[in-house]
Parts: C-alpha cells; sequence; structure tokens
C-alpha cells in the first residue's frame, strides 16, 4: 500500500448520489487518502465520472474495481439491495472496505458478510457520532455536566416524502423489501449516536406505522403504493435504567429537524439540527450542543468548530470526512475505533427487535 490510501468508489454518478455530494469532497479534504477509481453501472457514465473526479481507472465490473492493484480502499455508496454482493467483491479481493448504512438489506445477509471475515478494516457509514457536538456531549456526559442521566427524548422528522412527492431515485426506499426506509435509514442514523451516547438499548416497546400510503413520483407524477413504515414510536429501557421516548418519522411538511434532549439529576443537554439540511436528517445536519445545569437553568450553546479542513465542508460532508479521518488511523494504527461490520449489525438486530415488538405488540428485550 503506498503512503496515501486509495480509494475506489462504488456508485460514483458523475451525476447525482450521495459519492458525489459526501464521499468525494471529504477525501479530496483529508490528506491520508486519494481517489485512484470509480465505479457506476454504465462505462459512459464510469468514463464521465472519473475525468470529472480526478480518478485514474473507471469500472462498471465491480470486482474489477476491487482487485485493482490501485486500490487499497473500497467504498460502497450504492443502492442499500447490492451491499452484500459488493461487500463480498470487495472482501474476496483483499481489501478494506466502507460501505454505507445499512450495511445490508437483512440482519442475515450482514451476518453471512460478517461470517466471509477478512484482514482489513470494514466500517460502515455510522458518520453522525462523528459531529463535534455529539462528540463533546459524550465527553460531558463522562465528565459529570448532567449528572446521573435519567431519561433521553429524542425527536427525528425528515422531510422526506413531504407532499406526497419523492423523487424518482429514492422511490425504492417506499418498498419494505429494499431494507432501506424510515426505519433503517433515519432510524438506524439516529438511534446509533444516542447509544453511543448512553449506553445499549435493553428491551424496548415500539410501533410502526404508515401514515401516507402513497406517494408519487416528482419527474413523472406515477403513483405509487407505500409498504415501508413513515413513523415510528419508541419507548425503551436502557441497560443503565435510562428510560427513552422517540418519535420518527417521514414527510413532515415544515420544520424538519431532529432534537436528541438528555436529561441528568445535575443538568441537561439537547443536540440540535441547524440549517437549511436539518429535514435531512442526523447524519446529514449541522448539529448544535446546547446545555443547562441546576434548577432553572438556562440554555447555554456549548457547540464547537472541528477546525479546518473539515469545517469548511458542505454540512453533508463533514461527518464523512470524520469517519474518514477516523478510518485512516485505524488503518495506521492496527485499531478499530471507527464503527465496524460488527457495529452495523448490532443495529440490524435493534431494528429488527423494534419490528417485533411492533407486530406483536409486545414489550420486548433486546438479547
Amino acid at each position: 500500500m503506498s503512503d496515501r490510501i486509495r480509494v475506489g468508489i462504488i456508485g460514483a454518478s458523475p451525476d447525482r448520489g450521495w459519492a458525489a455530494r459526501a464521499h468525494i469532497p471529504a477525501l479530496r479534504a483529508l490528506p491520508d487518502f486519494e481517489l485512484t477509481a470509480v465505479g457506476t453501472s454504465r462505462q459512459e457514465s464510469a468514463d464521465a465520472a472519473a475525468r470529472l473526479f480526478g480518478a485514474a481507472h473507471a469500472f462498471t465490473d465491480a470486482r474489477r474495481l476491487a482487485e485493482h492493484p490501485d486500490v487499497d480502499l473500497v467504498a460502497i455508496t450504492v443502492k442499500v439491495p447490492a451491499h452484500a454482493e459488493l461487500i463480498e467483491a470487495a472482501l474476496a479481493a483483499g481489501k478494506h472496505v466502507y460501505s454505507e448504512w445499512p450495511l445490508t438489506r437483512t440482519t442475515e445477509e450482514a451476518e453471512s458478510v460478517i461470517a466471509l471475515g477478512g484482514d482489513g478494516h470494514r466500517v460502515v457509514g455510522l458518520q453522525a457520532r462523528f459531529s463535534p457536538a455529539i462528540h463533546k456531549a459524550k465527553r460531558l456526559i463522562a465528565e459529570g455536566y448532567v449528572g446521573q442521566v435519567v431519561s433521553a427524548t429524542v425527536y427525528a422528522a425528515r422531510g422526506k416524502g413531504a407532499g406526497g412527492l419523492i423523487p424518482e431515485w429514492a422511490a425504492y426506499t417506499l418498498d419494505r423489501r429494499s431494507g432501506a426506509g424510515l426505519l433503517e435509514v433515519a432510524g438506524g442514523h439516529t438511534l446509533d449516536p444516542l447509544e453511543h451516547l448512553l449506553g445499549e438499548i435493553a428491551e424496548l416497546s415500539a410501533d410502526l406505522a404508515i401514515r401516507n400510503s402513497h406517494n408519487a413520483i416528482a419527474e413523472t407524477g406515477e403513483r405509487i403504493t407505500v409498504t415501508s413504515p413513515d413513523h415510528l414510536l419508541l419507548n425503551a429501557t436502557l441497560t443503565s435504567g435510562t428510560v427513552i421516548s422517540a418519535h420518527i418519522h417521514d414527510a413532515k411538511l415544515t420544520d424538519g429537524r431532529t432534537r436528541i434532549e438528555i436529561a441528568g439529576t445535575e443538568g441537561d443537554l439537547a443536540i440540535i439540527s441547524a440549517g437549511p439540511h436539518g429535514p435531512g436528517g442526523i447524519q446529514m445536519s449541522e448539529l448544535r450542543l446546547l446545555g443547562a445545569q441546576g434548577a432553572g437553568g438556562v440554555w447555554q450553546d456549548l457547540t464547537e468548530s472541528d477546525g479546518q479542513p473539515i469545517s469548511e465542508l458542505p454540512v453533508e460532508s463533514e461527518n464523512v470526512a470524520r469517519l474518514y479521518r477516523q478510518l485512516a488511523e485505524d488503518i495506521r494504527t492496527g485499531t478499530h475505533t471507527a464503527p465496524t461490520f460488527e457495529s452495523g449489525l448490532h443495529l440490524h438486530r435493534l431494528l429488527d427487535t423494534i419490528r417485533r415488538s411492533a407486530e406483536t405488540g409486545t414489550r420486548v428485550r433486546t438479547r
């Protein structure tokens, strides 16, 4: 491997997509990485992406990209149903792998790719935990800022599907079989930093609902039936005894946002999304950290900047860059501090528990 970690991105469309919005700006801002290869489904678009993003190699075959000697790390940024097959190809080539969340379409697929093993680093894109607001909140909780944590209240509302319209590229997420709906994406990205801050959920009761049963594709007007839940109501208890309530939902017409409020015996913390990307979810929003201490305490802004160069990136790319930065450190030192495939599997199993509770109408332990 060269001094720089050479990255091949599968799903690097030149026209739109998460790779162009988040991964490529992140990699350009970090001296540890070099984009050397891109892959799309058509040679024409792969060649265009290589020219646009400055990559030396363009592929339509994911296995050829993964096997190329100029690629050390394979980043997978395509639709969720394809993740398992592409992860398998990257692992078979002996490469480091960064797969976007959801790790795979199902828990069973996640278990299968983990069983493949491999010597490389295998990380999943749970980037919200790398926000400076989340990082500082975790430190303050450990230092006793709130005293003993007694409860947390979560509200997360996305604008996806607001007004009954959805872009064509995202329509597949409304089919529950895709594994890319509200529960998997918004639920996973919101619950992961919550557990990162406060510890694992021990038991829960949940409701899942479809409140917007039809959407129309924005570009064509085609009407489609929604089978993936667009509302999650969660009541949970952590292993510490802390009680949790959460409402996560899509199709918020106005003021889509996330707020995680943590109450303690000595004070409170609140992590809130801000700015134009607030309706997109906690993982791609600017986050602010507020704190208050003592009876009747007043909220104070405790947010700190991460500094250059990441703080000047587009907001959607900032936390992705921080995850890449941690991965580079892990590769250099042999540590595994970035969220691993096993972290993804844990989250898949938690979402399965939520589904089981909602289907049976019972309170369920997570283990």
